[in-house]
């Protein structure tokens, strides 16, 4: 088969991986797929440019596959981008714009990507966080797999399985003993004595001398490993591995944390709010101020937000590294499984993050919000035989459910809304330089921001969502800020006179997605 990605602006790679000459599939002309997910990973690795990060395993993969360097989440939380990308349709079609509602209780009868493959007669399997918990049955959505590996039994066993929130410092452990006993004696019962003991007792980062199986994502590489290579059968596999870090809280073995040194952790640049910016397009870092070991901070100023002293900056970003590089080792156990197993050549890799996250920027920490920061994220797809390229046109995650189908000799399903950024049996398509992404994001106050970003510029309009009911007439406010000149996103352009041509222009284009899918 003649396999070609639609090209845009890229730099081809030199690979670090032989790339096999012809990828074998099934049959049916089918590939493997394994799907890589990465909780709350923004691109901070060494193929995206990050001269901090040390992700020499990832960087491998990306110097044999395609680098999208520029890609955006639908909705810059959880639920909602993995609901998005799992479906291949947008928010506004699952309704899924929060933690707590279900998918299939909106849209029973909504196609999963993984339900699609397993229909289509492919093996799969899921281990680690792939659709957000809170958004699916207690089976991680039983018709999307074939069946989910437990990790907690690839935990190491010499270390207990805490069952308190991944934690395995033992003074840690120890206090929260306490109140979970306190929670008991006040009658309380799973999961809420786990959130009573976590008022008092939830530390943001932990640095253990502990094997990498001794918290979940080592456990959950070892799931994988175990998978691939105990897999019985011909038929072809889906295997999606869901790594829980770099989510708060940071814990990683201590080895990854010794990795960097401390008083080198760069810091946020620009830490003040962007000049004019709304405040419902801000936040006052309510994730984060929900660990028991962060000063209290708050917002006052115009431009003034969360700011934390630069001695718990550099020690949270320490530990966003860390973690980073944690599950760099993580990926790079399993993908050196696939090279011994002899999978490489005829498996279809996929790594992705599912929203970005602010790390002090505009004196911002977690994600929820539609700035650079939380919603730019790494994608990164290797296909046996292909050759390597960086892409630098807009894309949206939206376009990985058609992608991989493409990529792995399947037909796309009608009705998704993203666009497959790889075609089989064509010839090379330029990636158009008008392409732009879209993120959403619901707003204090009532409202709901949709922000487009093209190569150059980022139009966000804030419109009236009020009781979930969209009025795309009545505009709460407006933001527009130009990448070119102020890559730090310090000021809202909209009233500026020099930009009136580029604000009517990102008008447009918001009309124009408007006018095709908001009903």
């Amino acid at each position: 088969m003649n396999r070609n990605f639609i090209r845009g602006t890229f730099t081809l790679l030199v690979p670090f991986m032989a790339q096999a000459l012809h990828a074998q599939s099934d049959d049916n002309g089918r590939l493997n797929v394994l799907m890589i997910a990465v909780d709350d990973l923004k691109p901070v690795l060494g193929c995206y440019g990050d001269r901090y990060a040390i992700t020499p395993n990832i960087d491998k993969l990306a110097s044999a596959g395609t680098v999208y360097n520029s890609c955006y989440c639908q909705q810059a939380i959880s639920s909602a981008t993995r609901a998005s990308l799992l479906t291949g349709v947008r928010p506004d079609s699952t309704e899924v714009w929060d933690l707590k509602t279900k998918i299939r209780d909106v849209n029973p009868e909504i196609l999963t990507l993984p339900e699609y493959f397993r229909n289509s007669g492919y093996e799969t399997v899921g281990i680690g966080k792939i659709f957000d918990g809170r958004s699916v049955d207690t089976a991680q959505d039983s018709l999307s797999w074939s069946y989910y590996i437990d990790f907690k039994k690839y935990i190491d066993p010499e270390y207990r399985w805490s069952s308190f929130f991944n934690y395995q410092n033992p003074e840690t452990v120890a206090v929260a003993k306490k109140y979970i006993r306190e929670a008991e004696d006040a009658g309380m019962t799973g999961y809420a004595r786990m959130m009573y003991a976590l008022k008092y007792i939830k530390p943001s980062t932990e640095a253990m001398d502990l094997p990498d199986n001794a918290y979940p994502d080592g456990a959950i590489a070892d799931g994988a490993v175990d998978f691939l290579t105990e897999r019985k059968g011909n038929e072809p596999f889906f295997l999606a591995v869901g790594f829980q870090k770099p989510h708060l809280p940071f814990t990683a073995p201590l080895k990854y944390w010794n990795m960097f040194k401390r008083d080198n952790v760069p810091l946020a640049k620009y830490q003040k709010r962007a000049l004019g910016s709304p405040d419902f397009a801000n936040h006052r870092s309510g994730e984060l101020k929900s660990y028991t070991d962060i000063p209290p901070v708050y917002t006052f100023s115009d431009i003034n937000n969360v700011v934390l002293p630069k001695s718990k900056q550099r020690e949270l970003i320490h530990g966003y590294y860390a973690c980073v590089s944690y599950i760099d080792a993580q990926v790079g156990k399993i993908l050196s499984a696939l090279e011994r197993l002899g999978l490489a050549d005829n498996t279809v890799v996929v790594l992705w993050g599912d929203h970005g996250w602010h790390l002090g920027d505009h004196g911002l920490w977690n994600k929820h919000t539609n700035f650079e920061n939380a919603t730019r994220v790494p994608l990164i797809v290797h296909i046996p035989g292909e050759a390597s390229a960086v892409i630098s046109n807009p894309v949206e995650m939206l376009d990985i459910f058609p992608t991989i189908c493409d990529a792995a000799g399947m037909k796309i399903p009608a009705g998704l809304e993203g666009e497959s950024l790889y075609h089989a049996d064509s010839e090379d398509i330029p990636l158009s330089d008008d392409r732009y992404a879209v993120s959403q994001w619901p707003g204090g106050q009532n409202t709901m921001g949709y922000s487009i970003r093209t190569s150059r510029y980022r139009y966000t309009v804030w419109l009236d969502w009020k009781d979930r009911v969209l009025d795309t007439e009545n505009i709460r406010a407006e933001e527009l800020y130009d990448y070119e000149s102020d890559p730090y996103e310090k000021v809202n352009l909209v009233d500026s006179r020099k930009y009136r041509g580029a604000l009517e222009q990102m008008r447009e284009i918001w009309n124009e997605y408007k006018m095709k899918n908001i009903k």
